[in-house]
């Protein structure tokens, strides 16, 4: 509410409304008038006053008409209405309260009435000011949060939730922007899905791809990786990049032999159905360009580069069980892992043949030590 308090006085007789001016100018309102009805609405409409003091009889347009027009006035609906009668006429009085009228008046209006009922109404103007004013501050704290929780939502679709919040919480996604990166990149894929997707029903291709996904998608989120894309049975996912990741390599050797792990539990079952499938993975570190591509409400984050097509042949080298791993990863994580070295193999697509390392599990101190988390 403004101070001073704005009042619109509406009577049809100048004296009446000289008189309420003096009156309320002296308790130090501001104070407007109008004549009628119709002066009325276009006064109120125009000024936003913080109390109505309105005559019911008037010509052109009565109190109690003109009070239906407010209370219909998305803007003026909770402005207090005072209604002033000629003479305490119960159905006046009852009538103008039904149509939405806060307070009423006698005339000739008696002074400490009036200052008190003004007051009254004022406080409760006040009230429903701040009210509103808390109201809208939560409208926009709730808009926030979901604008958040959009913007959210939209960044899970490729990365961790945590990092996701993150970008969120720091307002700022220039960091999804094309840029340059060393990564560690992961391609995994099951062994002998084509020939099982040629004889199987695609109800049963669909359940078996959810409990696969189902085992691999809570490791991923664990160890905090970026999951570029699913391709059926195959998946990418990449280190160090959206937000940097200074022991990327450890994260993903970790999370390799989990998930080839937690693949192997789930083929036991799989073998009781009838279903013959393995699990390679592939693991390369290199620099990659990496940012969104798309369009206009699909957009995805990926990542382009010789590391992402080493890891891919790197996986489609690997057998059943395989973790296989370039010279560099390789000896970025043998502190921590066991290594069976194969040495250099000629992989398709590639100009000369690879150092090929595989990861055979967590050394013993890792183990007893309890280290085997992110």
């Amino acid at each position: 509410m403004r101070t001073p308090p704005r009042i619109l006085a509406v009577d049809d007789n100048p004296t009446n409304l000289e008189i309420l001016r003096v009156r309320l100018n002296a308790q130090g309102y501001e104070v407007v008038t109008a004549v009628d009805g119709e002066d009325a609405l276009a006064r109120a409409h125009e000024l936003e006053p913080d109390l109505i003091l309105l005559d019911v009889m008037m010509p052109k347009l009565d109190g109690i008409s003109v009070l239906k027009q407010l209370k219909q006035d998305a803007k003026l609906r909770f402005v207090p209405v005072i209604l002033v009668t000629a003479k305490a006429d119960t159905r006046d009085i009852v009538q103008g309260l039904d149509a939405g009228g806060d307070d009423y008046l006698t005339k000739p209006i008696d002074h400490g009435a009036l200052v008190a009922r003004v007051r009254a109404m004022l406080r409760i103007k006040a009230l429903h000011d701040e009210v509103h004013a808390l109201n809208k501050g939560l409208e926009a704290k709730v808009q926030a949060q979901v604008d958040e929780l959009e913007r959210v939502g939209r960044l899970r679709r490729f990365l961790a939730p945590q990092l996701a919040r993150a970008i969120v919480s720091a307002g700022n996604e220039t960091i999804m922007e094309n840029h340059r990166r060393d990564i560690v990149a992961m391609f995994c894929d099951l062994r002998g899905f084509t020939a099982f997707s040629e004889t199987a029903q695609p109800e049963d291709i669909m359940g078996l791809l959810a409990e696969y996904h189902a085992a691999l998608g809570p490791l991923i989120r664990k160890y905090e990786g970026t999951l570029d894309r699913f391709t059926g049975d195959g998946m990418l996912v990449f280190f160090n990049d959206p937000l940097p990741c200074p022991d990327a390599p450890e994260r993903a050797a970790k999370l390799a032999i989990e998930m080839r792990d937690a693949v192997s539990a789930l083929g036991q079952d799989w073998s009781r159905r009838g279903h013959r499938l393995g699990f390679g993975i592939g693991m390369a570190q290199g620099y990659a360009t990496l940012g969104r591509i798309g369009f206009e409400d699909r957009f995805d984050y990926t990542a382009i580069g010789a590391v992402i097509n080493l890891a891919a042949r790197l996986c489609a080298e690997a057998t059943d069980n395989q973790v296989l791993v370039s010279g560099r990863l390789a000896a970025a994580v043998e502190s921590i892992v066991e290594v069976e070295k194969l040495g250099e193999r000629s992989l398709k697509g590639m100009a000369r043949p690879v150092t090929i390392t595989n990861l055979l599990g967590p050394k013993a101190q890792e183990t007893s030590q309890q280290k085997w988390t992110p």
